[in-house]
C-alpha cells in the first residue's frame, strides 16, 4: 500500500507542478489584467492543492498533515480575496476594457 501511495503522490506532485507552471506562463502571456488575474488564481490554486495532496501522501505524519491542511486553508481563503482586490484596483485605475465585460456592476459608481 505504501508503494501505491508513493506513486500516486508523485503523480499528484507532477500534476500540481505542471498546473503551477501553466499559471506562470499565463501570467506572462495573457494580454490584459483580467485574463492575468484568472491565470494567477484558478490553475495556481489547483496546482498548489495538488502539490499539498501529493505531499500528504508522501509524508504521512500527523504534524506534517496538520501543516499541509493549514496551508491549504490559507491558500483557499486568500486567493479569491486577492483576485477580487486586483480586479477592483484594475477597474478603478482604468486598466480594464469595459467593452469586454458582460456585466459591469460598478458602472454607476
Amino acid at each position: 500500500m505504501s508503494a501505491v501511495a508513493d506513486w500516486v503522490g508523485g503523480l499528484l506532485l507532477l500534476a500540481g507542478a505542471l498546473l503551477s507552471l501553466v499559471a506562470g506562463i499565463g501570467l506572462v502571456r495573457f494580454p490584459d489584467t483580467l485574463d492575468r488575474m484568472h491565470a494567477a488564481t484558478k490553475p495556481q490554486v489547483l496546482g498548489v492543492l495538488l502539490l499539498l495532496v501529493g505531499l500528504a501522501l508522501r509524508l504521512r505524519t500527523g504534524s506534517d498533515l496538520g501543516m499541509l491542511v493549514l496551508v491549504a486553508i490559507f491558500q483557499l481563503s486568500t486567493a479569491p480575496v486577492a483576485a477580487q482586490m486586483i480586479g477592483r484596483a484594475a477597474y478603478r485605475s482604468g486598466r480594464v476594457d469595459r467593452s469586454l465585460l458582460d456585466v459591469d456592476e460598478l458602472a454607476d459608481r
